[in-house]
């Protein structure tokens, strides 16, 4: 069975592009639309990582990984800000494991999930 990876992004090129990133890898990838949206299929299922935007409407990254950890404390989350500062610090202090910067670079992201899932090295090039 696949990993699966859930992306949080309130804008649909994002969403794609991470989509069809993920899913070439072989991952089985669900996306939401907003923060809450995330937050509840985050709570309702198990995945292997979450990919979330610092900013989104109804509820932002930061409060979605301090919640998270809370309801999951085992979930995984890489948080994605344009502009890196405080709120991907914050997140990060508050449990998100990683922080990407937009645009990001996919070589990096290749990097950090060849890492992140090490049983999966030798397909994620």
């Amino acid at each position: 069975m696949p990993e699966k990876i859930l992306v949080i992004d309130d804008t649909l090129v994002i969403r794609e592009l991470l989509t069809e990133f993920f899913a070439d890898y072989g991952f089985k990838v669900e996306t939401a639309v907003n923060g809450r949206e995330g937050y509840e299929k985050a709570v309702a299922s198990d995945y292997s990582l979450i990919i979330c935007d610092v900013h989104m409407p109804e509820l932002n990254g930061v409060d979605l990984v301090i919640n998270l950890r809370q309801a999951k404390p085992e979930s995984r989350i890489i948080i994605m800000d344009s502009m890196p500062g405080k709120d991907a610090k914050k997140a990060t202090e508050s449990g998100a494991i990683g922080c990407l910067a937009k645009p990001f670079d996919l070589d990096e992201l290749r990097e950090l999930i060849a890492t992140l899932f090490s049983n999966k090295k030798s397909t994620v090039r």
